[in-house]
């Protein structure tokens, strides 16, 4: 039996948009067993069983060549000249990252995707280069570095050479296996180049910890980016680099530093511009401080949202509820859970 565990990740944090995620005690866990000994009666020799959180998770597609992982762990095997999964390998996916909602549930299923690919293919890949083929599929490292290193992350994707720049865009959808074009689909899928991205941990003080408050509806990644502008001032541009310069620092800081942090994760990029996809966002943000709710330190949108992060060392119970009192004025309902930084990242336990 084989065991992946793989975070989900809150990305965007404050300022850091695109830039700075952290992983988060909330996982997806696979358990894989290959017994050669049995005749594969399963398509592509992959039999998938799965258990999940929240709305939507009833609509998971098991079939190997249609579901997200195994379409991803399929996408390494047959760049290292594997067609398909070892007979007969059974994998049981247990989820309790809530889908859609900011948490990075498609991130955390790439990461799992690739780190399957590479155990049952007996790969021997690194981190750094499962990086590489999770970024073929997820464009934004913020979330699959978080999930994959642990930690809080900053991240940026590197300068390649025009070769690579030319695939750097693949769509998902001529990277993996397609089910549409039949088995033999993706049998020769492009190769990631080495190197696609970089990661760094930031330090992070024990005292804190992320209070996630979910609402009960899903917003997509693409709708949510379709309402960011274009172009941004130079105005907006310096009032987050300035900041994402100090918060990097303030949150490894003993003890943290209330005022700094609650200023520290302002943002200009994206939160301004999701507020009509999230009733109740704006005033969340503006009441919600920490001179107002002690133990507070700062508060965000998780992602793409709809998730509120609110990070604090106390009255969690307190913070939350008046969250979620705020969201409930404008009609939402939500869940909430308190959780740590996931500092081992995905593991894999055989």
């Amino acid at each position: 039996m084989i065991i992946i565990k793989v975070p989900c990740s809150s990305a965007n944090i404050g300022p850091g948009f695109d830039v700075a995620g952290i992983a988060l005690t909330r996982f997806l866990v696979l358990h894989i067993d290959i017994d050669s000994s049995k005749a594969s009666g399963a398509p592509l020799n992959c039999a998938i069983t799965y258990e999940g959180e929240g709305e939507g998770s009833h609509d998971i597609d098991l079939a190997p060549d249609r579901n997200l992982l195994t379409r991803v762990a399929l996408y390494v095997l047959r760049c290292h000249d594997q067609h398909g999964f070892p007979p007969q390998t059974s994998v049981h996916i247990k989820n309790d990252i809530p889908l859609g909602r900011g948490l990075g549930s498609s991130g955390a299923a790439v990461v799992a995707g690739v780190m399957l690919g590479n155990e049952v293919g007996k790969l021997g890949l690194s981190k750094d280069r499962m990086l590489d083929f999770c970024l073929m599929i997820e464009r934004h490292p913020d979330n699959v570095a978080a999930a994959l290193y642990g930690g809080f992350v900053g991240t940026f994707l590197s300068d390649l050479d025009p070769e690579d720049m030319a695939r750097k865009e693949i769509p998902l959808s001529e990277v993996l296996p397609a089910p549409a074009g039949g088995v033999d689909t993706g049998l020769r899928p492009p190769v990631p180049p080495f190197g696609i991205g970089n990661h760094m941990r930031f330090p992070w003080s024990s005292a804190i910890r992320a209070i996630a408050i979910i609402p009960d509806f899903e917003v997509s990644t693409a709708k949510a980016r379709e309402v960011l502008p274009a172009m941004y001032s130079r105005a907006d541009a310096v009032f987050n680099l300035q900041r994402i310069a100090l918060l990097t620092h303030a949150l490894g800081q003993s003890p943290p530093d209330p005022e700094l942090i609650y200023s520290a994760m302002q943002d200009a990029i994206h939160q301004p511009y999701r507020k009509e996809l999230i009733p109740g966002l704006t005033e969340i943000l503006q009441s919600v401080k920490p001179k107002t709710h002690p133990g507070l330190l700062g508060i965000c949108l998780s992602g793409a949202g709809p998730t509120i992060l609110a990070l604090a060392t106390d009255n969690f119970d307190y913070i939350a509820g008046e969250i979620i009192k705020k969201f409930s004025e404008a009609n939402v309902e939500c869940q909430w859970s308190l959780l740590e930084p996931a500092q081992e990242g995905a593991t894999v336990t055989r």
